[in-house]
C-alpha cells in the first residue's frame, strides 16, 4: 500500500488558551502555528506528496497550505469532510479547566469509546469514519500512483491518535496513551497483513528516506537495519 503522513495542524489561540474550539469556524493559526507548520513543510520538502488530503477547518487547511506551497510539483489537494474534528456538541467552545469538572470527563480519559458528547459525536463514530477515510484514500493513492506514494493527512489531535490507535491495534479505550502534538507527524504504512507504524508525534528530523518508499513486509527480527536515507 502507500504511505500516509499524519499531519496535525498547527497550534491555534484556542489551543494556547486552553479552549476547546471544536468545529467552530474562523479558528486559524496564531504566529507559534504558523512556524510550526512552516517546519513541517519543510521536513516534508524534500519528499515527493502525491496528494495533500485536508479536514475542511480553516486551521487545517492553513497547515496544509504551507506544506503544499513547499512541494516542487503541486500535489492534488483535496478536502474531506470525514477527517473533520470530532463534533464535541456542548463541550465546543468551553474550557478545558471547566470541563474537567463535568462528570463525563474521567470517562473520556479512561474509557472513550463509551463517551458520547452531548449534543454531539461519540468518539468511536468519530474513529470509525476518520479510519475509513484513511484506508480508503490510501488504497486510491497506491491504485493512482503505485505502492511507493506518500500522501498526507492533514487533521486533528483526536482523530489522529484514534487512526494511530487503530493502526497499532490498541482498543480506543488505549488511545489516550498516545500524544499527537500541534504539526507533529506521524507515519503509517498499510500492508497487505497488517498496518505499520513509522513515526508518532515527531516535529523534528529528516523525512527524505520517505522518498526511497517503505518496504513493509514481514517484521525484521532483532529490527533490521531501519530506512535508507537519501
Amino acid at each position: 500500500m502507500a504511505t500516509v503522513v499524519l499531519v496535525r495542524h498547527g497550534r491555534t489561540t484556542a489551543n494556547a488558551t486552553g479552549l476547546l474550539a471544536g468545529r467552530a469556524p474562523g479558528v486559524s493559526l496564531d504566529a507559534t502555528g504558523q512556524e510550526q507548520a512552516a517546519l513541517t513543510a519543510e521536513r516534508l520538502a524534500a519528499v515527493h506528496v502525491a496528494g495533500v488530503v485536508s479536514s475542511p477547518l480553516q486551521r487545517c487547511l492553513e497547515t496544509a497550505r504551507f506544506i503544499l506551497d513547499r512541494q516542487a510539483v503541486t500535489p492534488s489537494a483535496p478536502v474531506d469532510e470525514a477527517l473533520t474534528e470530532c463534533d464535541y456538541g456542548q463541550w465546543q467552545g468551553r474550557s478545558l479547566s471547566e470541563l474537567a469538572t463535568e462528570e463525563l470527563w474521567p470517562v473520556v480519559q479512561t474509557q472513550p469509546s463509551a463517551v458520547v458528547f452531548p449534543g454531539g459525536e461519540s468518539m468511536a463514530a468519530m474513529q470509525a469514519r476518520a479510519v475509513a477515510a484513511i484506508r480508503g484514500h490510501d488504497a486510491a493513492f497506491e491504485a493512482e500512483h503505485g505502492p511507493g506514494a506518500v500522501w498526507v493527512a492533514v487533521s486533528h489531535g483526536d482523530v489522529i491518535k484514534s487512526i494511530l490507535a487503530d493502526a497499532l491495534g490498541m482498543h480506543l479505550d488505549m488511545f489516550q496513551r498516545i500524544n499527537v502534538g500541534p504539526a507533529s507527524v506521524s507515519i503509517v504504512r498499510y500492508g497487505p497483513g497488517r498496518p505499520s507504524v513509522f513515526a508518532t508525534n515527531t516535529d523534528a528530523g529528516d523525512l527524505s528516506w520517505l522518498s526511497n518508499g517503505i518496504h513493509a513486509g514481514d517484521a525484521p527480527v532483532g529490527g533490521g537495519a531501519g530506512q535508507a536515507a537519501s
